[in-house]
């Protein structure tokens, strides 16, 4: 196939053109915004050798009720509307990694997002949230604490 000739099949064919060029920029623009957003996400198995290995701190950001039903062990609670990168729990942490937890994983992009922008260095997004932890088949702790 030359150049002539993918021009024509390109000519014949605009919608399609269209569509590819599009979905194209569409993956482009996600990987390069995925390169400059300045957190990592972790897979499940990932957060508990992080944990294991350097101590890091997991901050779940569900309601109270839905911590209370199942939380990542030694996960602490802090509810979305309270987040705030300067409070006493999470500023001694700045030079630990931070984990980062939520339902799905939308909610913990944009705490991530804060705490980047507080000095955080050691950020870390849970990939799927709670959900992807429980569809990893990995245990939840049960109350408050």
């Amino acid at each position: 196939m030359n150049f002539e000739e993918l021009l024509a099949f390109l000519g014949r064919n605009q919608m399609l053109s269209l569509v590819l060029a599009a979905l194209t920029v569409a993956i482009v623009f996600n990987e390069i915004s995925r390169l400059f957003r300045g957190f990592k996400v972790l897979r499940p198995a990932e957060l508990t050798a992080l944990v294991n290995r350097e101590n890091a701190l997991v901050v779940d950001l569900r309601p109270s009720a839905d911590f209370g039903k199942g939380h990542i062990p030694g996960s602490k609670n802090v509810q979305m509307s309270q987040f705030d990168p300067e409070s006493k729990q999470l500023a001694p942490a700045k030079a630990l990694p931070v984990v980062l937890v939520c339902k799905t994983g939308s909610t913990a992009s944009d705490a991530a997002k804060r705490l980047k922008k507080a000095g955080f260095t050691n950020v870390f997004v849970l990939d799927g949230g709670i959900g992807g932890w429980l569809q990893a088949d990995l245990p939840l702790a049960k109350g408050r604490g």
